[in-house]
């Protein structure tokens, strides 16, 4: 759910108006809204660079994984699961909360990736490899915007 629905609901369910501190919430939210957009933008036109060198650097730390056994199926599989996760996190930037990370599930995207095999501390490992990429392109307002539904990724794994 949007901000600007919560807000309203929330206050709906009280049978008043908004609250000044309310208004105050919806007036910030729709102040950066700018800058929420320019962040999406830019994981969107990076997400490749984020990928490569996310993957890169996972690589160094955790050679021995099926992404980077030389199987060029698995690596593309990997590398588009973690491109989707940067669109996750994007939406989430643009929304101003976690709820499209939350609506995917990610107990069953967890859930998934152990039936499949997949080692979870590989999967928070990449996670935290994409992150650092992704803050190292984002000026740190940017990133304080981003840094958390990353930081939600890496706990969910």
């Amino acid at each position: 759910m949007s901000i600007v629905a919560k807000v309203v609901a929330q206050s709906d369910r009280a049978n008043r108006f908004l609250s000044d501190s309310e208004l105050t919430q919806l007036q910030d939210f729709f102040n950066n809204g700018t800058l929420r957009i320019k962040v999406s933008q830019t994981l969107a036109t990076n997400q490749q660079k984020i990928v490569d060198e996310g993957s890169k650097r996972f690589w160094a730390g955790c050679p021995n994984t099926p992404s980077n056994s030389g199987n060029a199926q698995k690596t593309a599989l990997c590398q588009r699961d973690q491109g989707w996760y940067i669109r996750l996190v994007s939406y989430c930037v643009l929304a101003g909360n976690s709820k499209p990370l939350e609506d995917i599930g990610l107990d069953g995207m967890r859930d998934m990736y152990v039936s499949l095999g997949v080692p979870l501390a590989n999967l928070k490992l990449a996670m935290r490899c994409i992150k650092e990429v992704a803050m190292g392109i984002l000026t740190s307002e940017e990133g304080a915007l981003a840094e958390p539904y990353f930081d939600l990724l890496i706990r969910a794994f």
